[in-house]
C-alpha cells in the first residue's frame, strides 16, 4: 500500500505539506494550474527551492489579489462544491474546513455554520487545504500516517487577539494526536489548517515497518538559525503492516435503523456514503418496534471523517439517530494490479495473507466487460484472469 508519511519535527501548516508533496514527485505544473481548476482569477503560483537549516527545501507561494479578510464557513463549502476537484477530495476538503468551523465555533460558543473564519478563509488557505488534499490523490496515495508533532511554545496573534501556542482551535483539532511542545522560542509551529490537514487525512501515527520510495521537504515560512523550519514526507510501500502484529488501526462505527425507506434510496445513500470517504457500507435487515422490518445502515470509517458521514446520514436518510462506536480493524494489505485476457486488461485485487501467502480476486467488472466483448462466458473469464495474475512474469 502506497502511504505518505508526515514527519511534523518542525510543526505543519498548508504550504509546508505542499511543498513537501514536490519534493516527493508531484507535477510543478499541476500544482500551477490548481489556481484555474478551483476557478480562482488572477492568482500567481511561485515554487522554489530554499534552505531551511541545511537541507534544501520546496517552497510554495501564491500571490493573490486584494481579498476580503476572511470567509464565512459557508461560502468556503460553496467554493469548494463548485471546484473541478474529485469527489472525495471535495468531500476531504469540505470535511477540513466543516472541522475548523466547529472548533471555532465551540470555543467561542457560536454555531458552526456562523463562524467567519479569518485567516483560514483567505485564498491562500483554501488552495493548501484542496491543493494537499488533492496532490495526495495525484500522486496515488492510498493511506495517510503522521508522527508526533511539534507544536511550538509562546503565544500568537490572532483576529481574537493574542493566543497561547497551541492555539485553542488548533489545539481543539490535534486532540486524539501526539504532541510535543517546543523547541523553545519557536512561536506558532502548528497552524489551524496544518492541523485540520492532519485531522482530516490521517490514519493514525507511521507504520512499525515499512520500506521508504522517496523524501521531500516543505519549507516553512520562518527560517531558525541552526535547525531546519521543514515538514518532511516520506513515500512509502507498506506491505504487510496491516496484518502485522500492531498493525490495526482504529476506525469508527456508525449505525442507524430506518423503516420508511424504499431499498432504491438506500441503495443510492451507501453509494454517496462509500463516495464520501467511506471505508465500507452494509445494508442489513433488521426487526423494528412493532414487528416492524427495517434496514441497519453501517457505516465503517476513519474517525477523522466520521462527524461529516454521521451528518450526512442524518440528512440524506430518515433516521432521527446515528449511534456511534470507536473500534479497531486488522485489515490485509493489499494491491491492484492490471493483467491481459484475450487481449483486453482486467484489473485484480492482491491480498497478502498472514503467512506470506496472496489471495487473488479478478474485478467483477472487467470481467463481465471482457465476457460481453469475447462472448465468453463470464466464469471462463475469471479463471482465465485468474491464471494470467498467478503465472510469473518474464522478468521473474
Amino acid at each position: 500500500m502506497r502511504t505518505a508519511i508526515l514527519d511534523p519535527f518542525s510543526g505543519i501548516a498548508g504550504d509546508m505539506t505542499l511543498g513537501a508533496l514536490l519534493g516527493v514527485g508531484l507535477d510543478p505544473e499541476w500544482l500551477r494550474a490548481l489556481p484555474e481548476r478551483l476557478a480562482l482569477t488572477d492568482i500567481t503560483v511561485e515554487i522554489r527551492q530554499v534552505k531551511r537549516g541545511d537541507l534544501m527545501c520546496w517552497k510554495v507561494d501564491f500571490g493573490i489579489p486584494p481579498q476580503p479578510h476572511g470567509r464565512h464557513v459557508s461560502q468556503i463549502r460553496k467554493l469548494v462544491a463548485q471546484s473541478g476537484a474529485p469527489e472525495q477530495v471535495r468531500a476531504r476538503a469540505d470535511a477540513a474546513f466543516m472541522g475548523i468551523a466547529t472548533a471555532e465555533g465551540e470555543i467561542h460558543g457560536v454555531p458552526a455554520e456562523k463562524v467567519h473564519l479569518h485567516e483560514v478563509g483567505a485564498v491562500d488557505a483554501i488552495l493548501d487545504v484542496v491543493g494537499v488534499i488533492w496532490g495526495l490523490e495525484e500522486l496515488g496515495v492510498q493511506d495517510v500516517r503522521c508522527g508526533p508533532l511539534r507544536v511550538g511554545d509562546g503565544t500568537v496573534r490572532a483576529a481574537h487577539g493574542v493566543l497561547p501556542v497551541p492555539a485553542p482551535a488548533t489545539l481543539k483539532l490535534l486532540e486524539g494526536h501526539a504532541v510535543q511542545p517546543g523547541p523553545e522560542g519557536a512561536g506558532e509551529l502548528v497552524t489551524p489548517t496544518g492541523a485540520a490537514l492532519v485531522r482530516v487525512l490521517s490514519s493514525g501515527p507511521p507504520p512499525a515497518e515499512y520500506v521508504p520510495v522517496r523524501s521531500g521537504y516543505g519549507a516553512g515560512t520562518k527560517d531558525f538559525p541552526g535547525r531546519a523550519n521543514a515538514l518532511r514526507i516520506i513515500l512509502a510501500d507498506v506491505e504487510g503492516a496491516a496484518a502485522a502484529p500492531g498493525g490495526r488501526e482504529r476506525v469508527t462505527v456508525l449505525a442507524c435503523d430506518v423503516d420508511d425507506m424504499s431499498p432504491e434510496y438506500l441503495a443510492a445513500v451507501a453509494d454517496q456514503l462509500r463516495e464520501a470517504g467511506a471505508l465500507d457500507v452494509v445494508l442489513l435487515a433488521t426487526t423494528m418496534k412493532k414487528g416492524r422490518p427495517g434496514t441497519r445502515i453501517e457505516v465503517l470509517c476513519r474517525p477523522a471523517d466520521a462527524d461529516r458521514l454521521e451528518r450526512q446520514l442524518l440528512v440524506e436518510t430518515t433516521t432521527i439517530g446515528v449511534r456511534r462506536q470507536e473500534t479497531s480493524r486488522l485489515a490485509l494489505a493489499r494491491q491492484q494490479d492490471t493483467i491481459a485476457v484475450l487481449g483486453h486488461s482486467v484489473r485484480v485485487k492482491i491480498a497478502v495473507l498472514p503467512d506470506g501467502g496472496t489471495r487473488i480476486k479478478p474485478e467483477f467488472d472487467d470481467v463481465q466487460r471482457v465476457a460481453l466483448a469475447t462472448g465468453r462466458r463470464a466464469a471462463d473469464i475469471y479463471q482465465l484472469a485468474l491464471v494470467a495474475a498467478e503465472r510469473p512474469s518474464p522478468a521473474a
